[in-house]
């Protein structure tokens, strides 16, 4: 292994700086800003998503703060792990020193990842545990030793509480794990012991789910109703076409697991590939749902490459090379490594009307510092006993969660929201004197309250639609019950 060391290790080493440089710039994503705030409400479960995002959040703030680049750092370095496995499985799949680079140079080349192991999301931790479970598997494979079926299980487990789905991922494998010696390793009980090692990691996050009325469900009929249903189905898989070189490598993976000689003892990880593909595909899931096996797959494709080209050893360089230079022109893209202003000239944006239409990803990391900022303006203008007396009301978990974690620096109080989550932390103090609205339409902050002045509206050349042009208000004298008023709210938590 020690000569492959140099290669992984130049890979990674350029990973981190183009991920590095990205992690600086711009500002925190709305996402990133709910994912902080429900490190600040460790509970086994959330209205969202499971725990684990919490946990890394409450970590990375007791080692850095709120400090973009630190919080950032969590999926850059999963990223990272995710490089060093797939150069791991070609050696365990029998590549050498050519095989590691091409697999290293497809991780970085494809273009995904570099949005996926930027943002501070369960993403590049679900693409990790998968490959984690791949690489685990095929140990046990190469070795027969039972101890990596308990490290499968105990990946399983801790993925479950990271991304719910992971559970597809397991579907798959256990489609495939049928074509594995004739389905023999179902006779194995450290199998199922792995099973039951999954189960109990995850079992916390099962008792809060029916603590709280499976609020999972919820959050599934409102992705479907608002996202997955307009999703075409040809969209799923013309998304993959969009990277053709790492593809290309992908697909000599699949056909060389399934139906390789050299590698047709690992057949039953080609097929659960499949599934897993087809599998998301049938759901109607987003397409980067299932960049998550790609890693396994370009590992095997990597050891096909070199295998047909054992006699030409040089033709792997200018395959790396043909599968890595056309990416880099489009990594400004998918991490911000260009300040905003560089970045508006490379895509060539024109501003209109005083704005600059960004993709989603980049429009949704701007305005939420000068929307905390201004609230902290009209806070502090508040006479000492209405401060004291006064509720922060965000429309959407973005507003509320710049509110407290943007805010934590200005001393600002605790938000509320009846967005998601922030739903369940409830709505403060029901009395309060004077409330600051920040986001909700007239017709919302009239319904509650008697007395309603509009302080501004909230305009940023860069944000994203939903954030530009909306409403800071000062409201006083609430005319209905308040917690009544937030009860009713419950099957609306996700709108």
């Amino acid at each position: 292994m020690k000569k492959y060391v140099p290669t992984i290790l130049f890979l990674s080493i350029v990973k981190f700086i183009i991920q590095l440089l990205g992690n600086r710039n711009y500002g925190f994503h709305r996402d990133e800003l709910l994912h902080l705030s429900v490190s600040e409400h460790l509970d086994w479960g959330f209205m969202e998503f499971p725990p684990l995002i919490a946990v890394i959040g409450k970590i990375s703030y007791w080692l850095f703060g709120y400090s973009l680049i630190g919080v950032r750092l969590f999926p850059t370095l999963a990223g990272i792990a995710i490089l060093v496995l797939c150069c791991l499985m070609v050696k365990e799949l029998g590549g050498k020193s050519k095989a590691i680079l091409v697999a290293g140079i497809s991780v970085l080349a494809f273009l995904p990842f570099y949005r996926n192991h930027t943002l501070f999301q369960p993403v590049a931790f679900d693409q990790l545990f998968w490959t984690l479970g791949f690489y685990f598997i095929i140990r046990f494979i190469n070795v027969q030793n039972k101890f990596f079926l308990i490290l499968l299980g105990i990946t399983f487990g801790v993925g479950l509480m990271n991304k719910y789905t992971i559970v597809v991922w397991a579907f798959g494998l256990f489609v495939g794990l049928f074509f594995y010696q004739k389905g023999s390793l179902f006779k194995n009980k450290w199998l199922y012991i792995s099973v039951l090692i999954s189960l109990l990691i995850f079992s916390p996050n099962i008792i809060w789910q029916i603590q709280n009325n499976f609020p999972l469900f919820q959050h599934l009929q409102a992705l479907n109703e608002n996202q997955l249903d307009t999703i075409k189905p040809m969209e799923f898989g013309l998304e993959q076409l969009n990277f053709p070189f790492t593809l290309t490598i992908s697909l000599f993976g699949l056909f060389a697991l399934i139906f390789g000689r050299n590698l047709k003892k690992y057949r039953s990880i080609g097929i659960a590939s499949l599934v897993i593909f087809v599998t998301m595909w049938l759901l109607n899931s987003k397409a980067y749902y299932v960049f998550a096996i790609y890693p396994i797959l370009f590992a095997a494709g990597a050891v096909k490459v070199e295998t047909l080209l054992q006699k030409k050893p040089n033709w792997i360089y200018i395959i790396a090379a043909v599968i890595l230079i056309p990416s880099v022109y489009f990594i400004p893209e998918l991490t911000p490594v260009l300040p905003i202003n560089k970045y508006v000239k490379y895509r060539q944006k024109k501003e209109q009307n005083g704005r600059v239409e960004l993709t989603g990803d980049y429009a949704d990391m701007f305005g939420w510092e000068e929307q905390v900022k201004l609230v902290d303006s009209v806070y502090q203008a508040l006479p000492a006993k209405e401060k004291n007396n006064c509720v922060l009301w965000a429309e959407n978990y973005g507003e509320a969660g710049a509110l407290k974690i943007l805010g934590n620096k200005y001393g600002l109080p605790n938000p509320i929201s009846r967005h998601g989550s922030f739903w369940t932390w409830g709505y403060g103090n029901k009395d309060a004197e004077v409330w600051i609205s920040l986001g909700n339409e007239k017709q919302s902050v009239e319904y509650v309250f008697d007395e309603v002045e509009l302080v501004k509206i909230i305009t940023h050349k860069y944000a994203i639609g939903e954030e530009n042009g909306i409403p800071l208000y000062i409201c006083r004298k609430p005319k209905v019950d308040i917690a009544k008023w937030w009860k009713d709210y419950e099957q609306h938590v996700f709108d």
